[in-house]
């Protein structure tokens, strides 16, 4: 795996946002994408989100994660 290739986890959180977005037209909390990949842990939640966020594979219109979207 590339230093710039996501964890098996974070292709699971990047499916949950890339459905959730499709679903409801934002993105879902820290605590919906934790009850998804059965990560109970927020922060554990938000450090993978941060992971992502510094890949360019999400990023944040704002300072709530539902506000992210998919990279490009």
């Amino acid at each position: 795996m590339s230093a710039g290739a996501p964890t098996d986890r974070q292709a699971q959180i990047l499916r949950v946002i890339r459905h959730w977005i499709a679903d409801h037209g934002e993105g879902p909390s820290i605590r919906q994408i934790g009850e998804r990949v059965g990560l109970s842990s927020t922060s554990s939640v938000a450090y993978q989100l941060v992971r992502l966020e510094d890949l360019g594979l999400i990023s944040r219109t704002g300072p709530r994660w539902r506000s992210c979207h998919l990279g490009t």
